[in-house]
C-alpha cells in the first residue's frame, strides 16, 4: 500500500498545501493588483531522445497556463531541437524559449539573455525530471535571493549541498513519496514538501493529422488496437551521444541489458501474442526513446510466431508526444515498459499497464500513489501470462477501466491545482 493511500491519504490532505495555504485559494490572488505580472523562469526540456523528456514541457506549461494565467513563463531549455521547438511555440507561442544559455563555473549565466531572464523573474521553477537536474538554477536564485522551487521530480540520491539547496526551496514537490519519504529521511526541512505528480500529466499537445494518417496507413482502428513499449534496463547513452560516464561501467550496463533483454522481452510479447490470438486484433509495437525503434523490432517483434506477426504493426521511426498523444488517445491500452507513455496515455484518457524494470528507480511508485497499484507490475516478480491476464481483464470491462482511471485522473487533477495554487502563492509580483 502506498504510504499516500487510505489513513495516511486522510492525514496527508489534512495539512496538504491547500489547507497550508488557506480555503481561498484563487490562483492570482496573491498578486492580482500587481501593476506587471508575474515572472517564472522555468527550467525543463532536458533532452530531446525521449518522449517523457520532451513531455515534460508542454504538460507543465499547460498547467501554468491553466492555473497562473496572466503570469508571464519563460523557458530556459536545457535541450531542444527544431522539431521539439515548432511543437512547443504551435502550442505556446506567447512563451519565450532560451536555448543557448548556460550557467558558468562562477555560477553566473553566460549570456545576457538569460542573465536577464534571472534578473527579472519572480520565481526559478525546476520542472519535472528524474533528479534535480539543474542544481545550478536552484543555487544561483538562492545568491540573487530569488525564491525557486521544483516541481515533480524524483530523487535518486542528494549530497550535503543538495540538502542545503532544496531545504532552501520554497516548495519540493516529488512525483512518487518513495522520493519524498527519501527526503525527508535526509534531513531536507523545505518548508512544503510533498506528493506532486509529475507534469507530464498535464500533457495536452495533439498531432492528430500524423497521427490520423499513419493509423489509416496500418489499419489501427480507434479503440481496437494495444501499444508496447519496449525498454533495456540501462539506456545506452553512450552510443546515442558523447558521455563522461567510466568504461568499467558502461561495460556493467552493457553486460545487465545482455542479460536480461531476452527474458524481459519475452513477457511483452507473451502479452502481444495473448491478445492477438484471444481478441484478434492488432498490437503496436512503438518506441519512447529513439534507441527503442530497433530494439522493438529486434526484441518484440522479429521473434513473434508468423500467425501473431501478421497483426502486428511496428513502428518504424521516433516520434514526438504530440504524434504518441494522439495515437495513445484512440489506442485500447498501452503497456509500457517505459514510465512516460503510460503518463501519456493516462492523460490521454487511456488505460495503461506499466512494467517496472528494478534498475527503473523511484518513479513507478507513482503509480501506487494515485490509486493504480494494480496497474504497475515489478517486472521481476510477474510472469507474462499475468500481465497478460490484467489486459484481458481491462478489455472484459472497459467501462471499469476508464473509471478507474478516471479516479485516479482526479486525483491526479486535484493535486495539480493544489501545488499550483502554492506556486502562485510563491512567485513574486514583478
Amino acid at each position: 500500500m502506498s504510504p499516500w493511500t487510505s489513513v495516511s491519504r486522510r492525514d496527508f490532505l489534512a495539512s496538504s498545501t491547500a489547507a497550508v495555504l488557506g480555503t481561498s485559494l484563487g490562483p492570482l490572488s496573491a498578486w492580482a493588483d500587481a501593476k506587471k505580472p508575474p515572472r517564472i523562469l522555468l527550467r525543463s526540456s532536458w533532452q530531446t531522445v525521449n518522449i517523457g523528456d520532451i513531455g515534460h514541457t508542454p504538460g507543465i506549461l499547460a498547467l501554468l497556463e491553466r492555473h497562473l494565467p496572466g503570469a508571464e513563463v519563460t523557458l530556459w531549455a536545457a535541450g531542444v531541437n527544431a522539431e521539439v521547438e515548432v511543437m512547443l511555440r504551435r502550442r505556446f507561442p506567447k512563451v519565450p524559449i532560451i536555448t543557448g544559455g548556460l550557467i558558468d563555473a562562477k555560477g553566473d549565466p553566460n549570456t545576457a539573455e538569460l542573465s536577464a531572464a534571472f534578473e527579472r523573474m519572480g520565481l526559478f521553477l525546476h520542472g519535472s525530471g528524474p533528479n534535480v537536474v539543474s542544481p545550478e538554477g536552484l543555487a544561483l536564485s538562492r545568491r540573487m535571493g530569488k525564491p525557486y522551487g521544483v516541481y515533480g521530480v524524483s530523487i535518486a540520491g542528494v549530497n550535503d549541498d543538495m540538502v542545503g539547496l532544496l531545504s532552501g526551496s520554497a516548495f519540493v514537490f516529488c512525483r512518487d513519496t518513495d522520493s519524498l519519504a527519501y527526503l525527508k529521511q535526509r534531513g531536507v526541512t523545505c518548508p512544503v514538501m510533498e506528493f506532486g505528480p509529475d507534469a507530464a500529466f498535464g500533457i495536452d499537445v495533439r498531432d492528430e493529422e500524423r497521427a490520423g494518417a499513419f493509423m489509416k496507413a496500418h489499419e489501427l482502428e480507434d479503440r481496437r488496437f494495444i501499444c508496447t513499449v519496449p525498454r533495456l534496463r540501462y539506456t545506452p547513452y553512450h552510443k546515442m551521444r558523447k558521455v563522461s560516464t567510466d568504461p568499467a561501467e558502461i561495460r556493467r550496463r552493457e553486460a545487465v541489458n545482455e542479460q536480461f533483454a531476452e527474458a524481459d522481452h519475452e513477457k511483452l510479447r507473451e502479452v502481444i501474442t495473448a491478445w492477438v490470438h484471444e481478441t484478434g486484433l492488432k498490437a503496436l509495437v512503438c518506441p519512447e526513446m529513439t534507441y527503442q525503434v530497433e530494439v522493438g523490432k529486434r526484441l518484440l517483434v522479429d521473434p513473434l510466431p508468423d500467425d501473431v506477426k501478421r497483426r502486428v504493426v511496428h513502428r518504424d521511426s521516433f516520434w514526438l508526444p504530440d504524434e504518441a498523444g494522439s495515437v495513445y488517445a484512440r489506442a485500447h491500452t498501452v503497456v509500457s515498459i517505459e514510465m512516460h507513455s503510460p503518463i501519456i496515455a493516462m492523460a490521454m484518457g487511456t488505460p495503461m499497464l506499466h512494467l517496472r524494470q528494478p534498475t527503473d528507480g523511484r518513479k513507478g511508485q507513482m503509480m501506487r500513489d494515485i490509486g493504480l497499484a494494480d496497474w504497475l507490475f515489478e517486472l521481476d516478480a510477474t510472469s507474462g501470462r499475468q500481465i497478460a491476464d490484467a489486459l484481458l481483464k481491462i478489455r472484459a470491462d472497459y467501462p471499469a477501466a476508464q473509471d478507474k482511471l478516471k479516479n485516479a485522473m482526479a486525483l491526479v487533477r486535484r493535486r495539480q491545482a493544489e501545488t499550483m495554487a502554492l506556486v502562485a502563492r510563491t512567485v513574486r509580483a514583478s
